[in-house]
């Protein structure tokens, strides 16, 4: 069991580098001048073939457009919030800062999640855990920290911009996965987490379409180079990163101290954007109050998923909705 373990603390700080490729990947084609709706718009456009081939492997895709065909409407919803809203304010704001002054502040989806359940749930879901809310606090604590040290102890109207979009971004992402859910739930339907990003994607391309078409008609085609970068996001991140963190939470999903420590491999994100974006882009380096809010993020995460985790371990429902919180 413990070498179990170790092998899904190993794939989810794996899957921790890939979600990476978001940050860093993103702040490269605002620095180069990439229009921002073209890379949220192409990550997307990409992921789906990508995606393709792996479905063979995943449940196919019969289930998930069977699934969206009975009930297009929630499908667009929940995609809508989840991957169209989240990813549009997160590409906005990677021209604001550095690589890991978003990634840190993307972390308030640790909290997210648990805040947006008494809105979708009417069980015992609906309760906000207290040990889970104050260890919460610590995350926004941090990421007031990091984004106040950054702008010199004062954020201007840029600032404050680039922070309510990240936040908005880090509560879209996980209330479009859990209200997916839990329509699946009300309808019967079982989709796994595979099936489900699958479903999600595909039924965003519409959207994603006229978001692309927006841009074309604003500032023409994107380079080729930001095409490879969306296209590196969506390998990295929308496949790799995704795949191998459900694998990871999956291999230890009844052992809470195990599941814990595989959810609290998500910290990484900071520290693997701070050292690509230091050495690949020529970032500065977290100081002072910032480096001081990246630390007490990072606490926060290790210590929230340690409750969350318990909570979670051994309840399949819990632990789909623990996943679902993930990712960027």
């Amino acid at each position: 069991m413990r070498r179990v373990a170790l092998a899904a603390v190993a794939i989810a700080l794996a899957s921790a580098f890939f979600f990476t490729c978001t940050y860093v990947l993103n702040r490269a084609a605002a620095v180069e001048g990439g229009h921002w709706a073209w890379t949220a718009s192409l990550r997307y456009l990409i992921t789906l073939p990508l995606m393709l081939p792996v479905m063979r492997w995943q449940g196919g895709m019969g289930p998930v457009w069977r699934a969206i065909r009975a009930h297009p409407g929630p499908w667009l919803l929940w995609s809508g919030i989840g991957f169209v809203l989240f990813y549009l304010c997160l590409s906005f704001a990677a021209s604001s800062g550095p690589s890991w002054l978003v990634a840190g502040t993307f972390q308030l989806t640790v909290i997210a999640g648990m805040l947006c359940a008494p809105f979708l749930y009417r069980d015992d879901r609906a309760r906000i855990p207290m040990p889970a809310l104050l260890t919460g606090l610590l995350v926004v604590a941090g990421v007031l920290l990091m984004q106040f040290g950054h702008g010199g102890g004062a954020l201007d109207r840029d600032g404050w911009i680039a922070l309510v979009l990240v936040a908005v971004s880090a509560f879209a992402y996980p209330l479009g996965n859990r209200g997916l859910l839990l329509h699946l739930e009300k309808a019967g339907v079982e989709l796994n987490a595979t099936q489900r990003v699958f479903g999600m994607t595909l039924a965003s391309q519409p959207m994603w379409l006229a978001v692309a078409v927006l841009a074309w008609t604003g500032t023409g085609l994107p380079s080729m180079g930001q095409v490879w970068l969306a296209g590196g996001v969506a390998l990295g991140a929308g496949v790799i990163a995704t795949i191998l963190f459900f694998q990871a939470t999956g291999m230890v999903r009844n052992d809470p101290t195990a599941l814990a420590a595989a959810e609290a491999m998500q910290a990484a994100e900071i520290l693997f954007a701070t050292l690509i974006g230091v050495l690949w882009l020529g970032e500065q380096w977290p100081q002072g109050r910032a480096l001081g809010g990246a630390v007490l993020v990072v606490i926060g995460i290790v210590v929230f998923s340690l409750v969350a985790a318990r909570a979670a371990a051994g309840d399949r429902r819990a632990t789909q909705e623990l996943r679902g919180d993930r990712g960027a």
